[in-house]
């Protein structure tokens, strides 16, 4: 696919066909969740039968009706695109999905990277997140975006939160759950946001986490310790929503890294010098 069609219907709506395939299989596993064989990939980090098949569905959809464009998908790996890599994670919220916790979903973002032009004109400097497909199936909440157009939630657009303070913000955060060797520079801004902020909150999805930021229920959020196709699509729609998100080290042009922040713009900077004294 050129370049210049990344920025298209076409990829966008491969992508909704494919959450929303996926998606299908993970409901249709979900009431028979015990049922399901786990493997332990690491310590607290399962896969699932439905992890497996949604994702084999997503990747067999995005291959056929994007074949040009590269795949990187959690559980099968794959390569890098010379314009373009998807990134795929067919279920964000894996622990919640095996305990019968419904909160959960489908994470799809297109990337370009430097060099390519997505919209026919201008050449992008540096990897840039261009679509993110959040869908969750038990909210029946379709988030979606395009880079420079803007965000919307089933259909109508989104924004980030006014809150113009710490102290009025609730904020959203996930704990050390698989790598806990950043676990001493992690609590200080746990036990900092708990006394400062309206309130946090962790519930168990950083894609939800991020999509609840772009469309105002949360100020802000941060993490530690992800995948980079935790936060591809989440970070699309913060960014086209109007918001800030950034690695929280500033050395990636998206948080590939896994370690993120997000905010409205109003307090993305207080956010970021809470995490940031404590690295």
């Amino acid at each position: 696919m050129p370049a210049n069609h990344l920025l298209s219907a076409e990829c966008l709506d491969a992508a909704v066909t494919a959450a929303h395939s996926a998606a299908a299989i993970l409901q249709t596993h979900a009431p028979h969740h015990a049922e399901l064989a786990v493997d332990h990939k690491a310590r607290n980090d399962l896969v699932s039968q439905a992890d497996r098949e949604a994702e084999d569905t997503i990747v067999g959809i995005l291959s056929t009706r994007t074949p040009d464009i590269g795949i990187i998908a959690e559980e099968t790996g794959g390569q890098r695109g010379n314009e373009a890599t998807w990134y795929v994670d067919p279920l964000d919220g894996t622990t919640n999905f095996l305990n019968g916790i419904p909160h959960y979903a489908v994470s799809i973002a297109l990337i370009g990277h430097a060099g390519c032009s997505p919209n026919g004109e201008h050449a992008l400097t540096e990897d840039t997140p261009l679509i993110g497909v959040i869908y969750d199936p038990n909210r029946e909440e379709l988030f979606t975006s395009m880079y420079g157009i803007g965000a919307w939630l089933n259909g109508r657009r989104i924004q980030c939160s006014s809150a113009t303070s710490m102290a009025d913000a609730v904020l959203a955060t996930g704990f050390p759950f698989r790598d806990f060797s950043f676990e001493q520079q992690y609590m200080p801004t746990l036990h900092e946001a708990i006394a400062t902020t309206r309130g946090v909150r962790r519930m168990g999805s950083a894609a939800l986490d991020l999509a609840w930021t772009a469309c105002g229920r949360y100020d802000g959020y941060w993490e530690m310790g992800l995948a980079s196709w935790d936060v591809a699509a989440g970070t699309a729609l913060v960014r086209a929503a109007g918001g800030v998100c950034e690695d929280i080290h500033h050395r990636q042009p998206w948080p590939e890294g896994g370690y993120v922040y997000a905010a409205n713009p109003h307090i993305a900077n207080a956010l970021n010098t809470m995490i940031g004294q404590h690295l």
